[in-house]
């Protein structure tokens, strides 16, 4: 990451999340089997941005980030729930996930598809732990209401619909940033409002976040195609050019690469401006940004 003070507070919090989750899985009365399924793939590694933007965004509004970790894993339950279904055979068929074999190479199709479904529903009832000193009942229902549009089909499902039916089609580029906005961005964009909603943010400061979290999901899906085209396959952790051996639209295939890398700034721009416009102290959340739009992997 970009500098020594977002890479402390990444260390602290990616590894009190990998905690949470390993506990909160292992203490379910499940058969050993889905449990051993669920931690293989959320262990996986990866970057935890999601989580990492909950955090900084307490923080912004000068909120201790531990407040946020059981949403910041419900989050991660979600993702990692998406990433499963993703590599099957029937969506993507992927043998690798970052580096390692996929969740189904290694327990099967049945169970990485139960093992995605038990970390979907259970996502649902770790918001409903969050302690009462730490959010309401009420700010819990938003919670939950709102992680059900940005996961569900008005959100994430819904723009992994749009992207397989996209295979071996000539998308414009609104039909693409459709396909993004809702794929990725919507879940992303989730994770700043539930910090937002952590810390009783005000409706000028809620309008500021979720239009920089707007352009930052979109900054990180350009970037994905990008590094989709000329990433390096051992940072990545998959084949690149995968997009194209799916068949799939991408922005440097619409715009050129020197177009794509343009959008992608013109995103991060645009996240700055709104993030700006916050009058919070945003240091995390500008290093988070600088880091979507720098990363190689």
């Amino acid at each position: 990451m970009g500098t020594e003070l977002l890479d402390a507070f990444a260390q602290e919090y990616k590894l009190l999340l990998d905690s949470e989750l390993r506990t909160l899985v292992n203490k379910l009365n499940a058969p050993p089997i889905i449990k051993e399924s669920m931690v293989y793939s959320l262990e996986a590694g990866g970057k935890r941005i999601r989580p990492l933007l909950l955090f900084a965004t307490l923080d912004a509004f000068g909120v201790e980030p531990k407040q946020g970790l059981l949403a910041a894993s419900a989050i991660e339950m979600i993702h990692t729930y998406s990433l499963i279904h993703d590599d099957l055979p029937s969506m993507d068929n992927d043998d690798l996930r970052r580096g390692k074999p996929t969740n189904h190479k290694v327990f099967g199709d049945a169970i990485a598809i139960l093992a995605g479904d038990g970390l979907l529903t259970y996502s649902f009832e770790v918001i409903g732990k969050i302690p009462s000193e730490f959010a309401s009942a009420e700010t819990k229902l938003k919670l939950v209401v709102e992680l059900a549009k940005a996961a569900g089909t008005e959100g994430m499902v819904g723009g992994q619909v749009a992207d397989m039916l996209g295979e071996g089609q000539s998308l414009t580029l609104e039909e693409l940033e459709y396909i993004h906005i809702h794929k990725t961005g919507k879940l992303l964009g989730f994770s700043v409002l539930a910090g937002a909603l952590l810390a009783d943010a005000n409706r000028e400061q809620l309008k500021s976040l979720s239009s920089f979290a707007h352009h930052l999901g979109l900054a990180f899906q350009i970037q994905d195609d990008i590094l989709d085209l000329v990433g390096n396959q051992q940072l990545i952790g998959k084949p690149v050019g995968s997009d194209t051996t799916n068949d799939k639209s991408t922005y440097p295939q619409l715009l050129s690469l020197d177009g794509a890398i343009a959008a992608l700034n013109k995103q991060i721009n645009l996240a700055k401006e709104y993030l700006g416009m916050t009058g919070l102290n945003t240091g995390l959340l500008m290093e988070i940004t600088e880091l979507i739009a720098s990363r190689d992997h």
